[in-house]
């Protein structure tokens, strides 16, 4: 800033009138510098504005230190100190800028004067929307769908092609359990024997009844016993009794599927069977959604009510009424009454018990074989322990 002279005191008063040479020695005399508000350190374009904002005077407001606005800075005494730029001084996010919220001050060359630079307010993004269940419906349709087509095609073009896709269904559901076992839990259940003695299981359930398929289960437990010998003794019995699990729970059990296939009216049984499960999934999913208050199992599977039961056993009594008058020979309604009320608690169990092991594992689904569904495991869920009640009842009926 230039020096200001010192004040020379009272003056006599000029004498009235005007004075020719005051303008001129005013002008002269005059001070000038950036503390002046008529004296602008640039010139303006015409046509343009400039909107300056004087910062609020609060009563926590301090003086710079005399040696910067940083401890230990030297002071800069004329306008060649340096200034950071805007952007890294004064940008919201960036260290030394104003908090969230604050404007964005750009410096101005007047002291304790800022510009303010508008900043677009920042969009809200939308929610993203989920599905029920984090699933994505779409494709669940599709692959049901899919799914369908293909049961019903290898069930009434070649009734023994349905029973290549049982082999595969239980070939890749032992492997998606082990896998899951092994992963999470390090339990090392023997895959070769479990695949070989499962394949054994429903073919000879199929072509020669239930006490082959029990004497299959007995040899592959066996099997399964000896192969793992081959390794350290370490977690021996952990191993073996996880392979026994799952040679009952997986292949066993489908082996029931096989054995209805056999009769002679082995396609409509399938159906029967597909239709009264599907239908206890479906109405018990309708029924909760909508008037679902009671949780049935909070700590198995949350999404679960009693009314969602409620529904999917009426659902299922009401196919399974209808299916066994028309489509089983010698089939009375009142007996798909009980076939379909039995189904249901059946497939609800079995998906609470799958559900159980799926949170001792710590995972959500056993596999990704199926968009939309999971794995195979998380399709047979349900349909594996309702086949021998199924099967028994329709042998209890009409005969096998």
């Amino acid at each position: 800033m230039p020096p200001v002279p010192a004040d020379p005191g009272p003056q006599p008063a000029a004498p009235s009138g005007p004075d020719p040479a005051e303008g001129s020695s005013r002008e002269t005399g005059r001070l000038s510098g950036p503390l002046f508000r008529d004296e602008q350190p640039g010139a303006v374009e015409p046509g343009a504005s400039e909107t300056v904002v004087l910062r609020a005077i609060t009563d926590d407001a301090r003086p710079a230190p005399v040696g910067g606005p940083y401890p230990g800075a030297a002071a800069y005494p004329g306008p060649s100190a340096p200034q950071a730029p805007p952007v890294a001084a004064g940008h919201p996010g960036v260290p030394g800028g104003p908090a969230a919220g604050q404007p964005f001050l750009v410096p101005s060359s007047h002291p304790g004067q800022e510009t303010p630079v508008a900043q677009p307010d920042p969009q809200p993004q939308p929610a993203q929307r989920k599905q029920r269940g984090g699933r994505n419906l779409q494709a669940a349709i599709g692959v049901g769908v899919g799914l369908g087509a293909v049961i019903v095609a290898s069930l009434f073009v070649v009734k023994a092609l349905f029973l290549v896709v049982v082999i595969a269904a239980v070939a890749v559901g032992i492997w998606e359990l082990t896998s899951r076992l092994a992963e999470r839990k390090e339990i090392k259940a023997p895959l070769v024997p479990l695949v070989v003695g499962g394949i054994a299981m429903v073919a000879t359930g199929y072509w020669s009844g239930v006490q082959w398929a029990a004497a299959s289960l007995a040899l592959t437990g066996l099997a399964v016993m000896v192969w793992r010998m081959a390794e350290p003794p370490e977690n021996y019995l952990r191993d073996i009794t996880a392979g026994i699990f799952t040679a009952f729970y997986v292949p066993f059990l489908a082996t029931f599927v096989a054995m209805m296939l056999a009769a002679d009216d082995g396609p409509q049984r399938i159906v029967l069977f597909l239709v009264v499960t599907v239908c206890s999934d479906t109405g018990a999913y309708a029924v909760g959604y909508k008037f679902g208050r009671t949780k049935l199992a909070p700590t198995i599977s949350p999404g679960k009510t009693r009314e969602g039961l409620a529904g999917g056993i009426g659902l299922s009594m009401l196919a399974g009424a209808l299916l066994m008058e028309l489509i089983i020979d010698g089939g009375s309604w009142w007996q798909g009454l009980i076939l379909g009320g039995c189904a249901a608690v059946t497939a609800t169990l079995g998906d609470l018990g799958e559900s159980m092991i799926k949170r001792d594992l710590g995972i959500k689904d056993m596999g990704t074989l199926l968009p939309g569904h999971g794995g195979i495991m998380d399709r047979l869920d349900s349909l594996l322990p309702t086949a021998p009640v199924v099967w028994l009842l329709l042998a209890a009926f009409v005969g096998s």
